[in-house]
């Protein structure tokens, strides 16, 4: 049986997670109000992305037999100074997302929670992904310059990322 602990700490995180989606929609507005479009397409499947990670925490709360419960969001940072910092910001929120998902493993690890330690290893391994997927972007806009065709294909490549229902 879950602690009330570990069932707090999965509905914090389940709550994270939909924040994690409000950030990304935030993101994709910066991009979309400087005419990046395919920066923006990116953050927006991003979002959906996050959202469903979100479900995937209310599912197994409720599959548990535990209360999901949500709150407010927090205010998501809407101030950027280039694309390069969307996604160092995004870089440094996808750390915080493994900070928490560690700990959360940690507490089903030390409290033998079996099946949430079998559901948190999915997000383990998804966060080994983005934290690569962020820095791959990162080092390449790093590469580039804004005004160049390099960073307008990088653009177009990532704008083509269709949003996970697609």
């Amino acid at each position: 049986m879950m602690s009330k602990e570990l069932s707090k700490g999965l509905n914090e995180q389940m709550n994270y997670e939909f924040f994690a989606a409000h950030v990304y929609l935030a993101t994709a507005a910066y991009c979309s109000n400087r005419s990046h479009d395919g920066f923006a397409q990116f953050y927006l499947a991003q979002a959906e992305e996050e959202r469903e990670h979100g479900m995937k925490f209310y599912q197994f709360l409720v599959d548990m037999g535990e209360e999901a419960s949500i709150t407010a969001l927090p205010e998501p940072n809407n101030d950027f100074q280039s694309i390069l910092d969307t996604f160092e910001k995004s870089l440094d929120h996808e750390k915080e997302v493994t900070r928490r998902i560690y700990e959360l493993a940690d507490k089903a690890l030390d409290e033998r929670e079996h099946a949430t330690m079998t559901f948190l290893n999915w997000f383990i391994e998804e966060q080994v992904e983005e934290e690569a997927s962020f820095d791959d972007i990162i080092q390449k806009l790093k590469r580039i310059e804004p005004d160049s065709n390099a960073f307008y294909m990088l653009e177009k490549e990532l704008g083509e990322r269709p949003a996970s229902g697609e």
